[in-house]
């Protein structure tokens, strides 16, 4: 492997470095992490690109010197980690450093993990290699993870509230009131309770899809019944009738997919087109191909509305945490988890303008028998 250096002579590839780098001749410089590599008296040798960005420094002021001078890292604590670590004259047992969270100067976090190289398991240590990330990607992942116990703490809170409030003052007064009135008090508590269950399901299916753990029981599915179900349970809700138009093509596929996972896509999206679009709300159901992949079948179901649709620069966030439409209310989760449950069952899912420029969600899944049924 050609290590070159910033401000310096390449040195020899250091040991345990894959060997298909070096037929392939990447350079240190190539490589998305930040890399320092220091010799048996713990020099740098090795400073690549993206060590300087992600550290700030010159490689004019790093190449050449002792590591623990060049590079003077701290822990969180304000102790110096050279000293804490000691990699050559330490433990002869020790192979490295697992990542952690460090200090430069100034402040700057990165994270540093650390490889020792040893001729043989107890020798003395050959070369120092150093791994450096930058803490943004990490940042962002812990504001996100912040967000989403925000947002579902403050959308547990009120339905909770609500549901102390009313158990207790039926348990204090109950014979002050009418069987009416302990009627609609009891309707709205296990409404409140449906709502807490949701949101509960909600975390559990985010966590799922995050970690692909999301699991996916295909039996035959008859999506055309299922949307006419969505639709007769909105017009029970209060919905007119004549707001929903399902348009369903002949001979549809056979659809092995997970009921329960459909339903979720089809009432979110359903939802959605009630509560943020206007006008007609159109379903279409219908055979669909792939021109990507050769005998690759679906079902694609087109949700579409009037309503004044989603602003362009919009569309790329749609599917992302948090992202609502307008200001009516919701966790911001519904779409994740559908892009989710489409991408689980091998399916893909897109939005765009309808034809009455409204907003159109259409996901596609794939249709015949899995293995096992086969």
């Amino acid at each position: 492997m050609d290590v070159r250096m910033n401000g310096g002579t390449p040195p020899s590839a250091p040991e345990g470095w894959p060997t298909v780098l070096t037929e392939l001749g990447v350079t240190a410089d190539e490589l998305p992490d930040g890399l320092v590599v220091a010799d048996e008296h713990g020099i740098v040798l090795c400073f690549n690109a993206a060590a300087a960005r992600i550290t700030a420094l010159d490689p004019a002021d790093v190449l050449g010197r002792p590591i623990e001078q060049a590079l003077p890292l701290e822990d969180l604590d304000g102790r110096r980690w050279w000293q804490l670590t000691d990699p050559y004259a330490g433990l002869a047992t020790r192979t490295g450093q697992p990542e952690r969270n460090l200090l430069l100067p100034g402040g700057r976090e990165v994270l540093v993990c650390a490889r020792y190289v040893r001729d043989h398991p107890t020798g003395p240590v050959r070369r120092l290699v150093v791994a450096l990330r930058g803490t943004e990607a990490r940042r962002r992942t812990e504001r996100s993870h912040a967000e989403l116990i925000a947002t579902v703490a403050h959308e547990l809170r009120s339905p909770l509230t609500s549901v102390k409030g009313f158990t207790a003052t039926l348990l204090a007064k109950w014979e002050r009131f009418t069987e009416d009135q302990k009627k609609l008090m009891l309707e709205t508590v296990h409404a409140d309770a449906n709502r807490v269950t949701r949101l509960i399901a909600e975390l559990l299916d985010i966590s799922r899809i995050d970690s692909g753990r999301l699991e996916v029981r295909r039996q035959p599915v008859d999506i055309a019944a299922a949307v006419r179900r969505h639709v007769d349970a909105l017009v029970a809700a209060g919905q007119p009738a004549d707001r929903f138009a399902v348009r369903v093509a002949q001979s549809l596929p056979s659809l092995w997919a997970d009921p329960d996972k459909v339903d979720q896509i089809l009432g979110n999206l359903l939802e959605n087109a009630v509560r943020h679009g206007e006008g007609t709300v159109t379903i279409d159901v219908a055979p669909s191909s792939s021109p990507r992949e050769r005998g690759w079948s679906g079902t694609a179901v087109t949700v579409s509305d009037e309503g004044p649709g989603i602003p362009e620069e919009s569309m790329n966030r749609v599917f992302t945490r948090f992202w609502r439409g307008s200001k009516r209310g919701g966790t911001g989760l519904g779409l994740y988890i559908v892009k989710g449950i489409v991408e689980a069952h091998g399916g893909s899912i897109t939005v765009g303008r309808a034809p009455g420029k409204g907003a159109q969600f259409r996901f596609t899944l794939p249709v015949g028998a899995p293995a096992f049924a086969a």
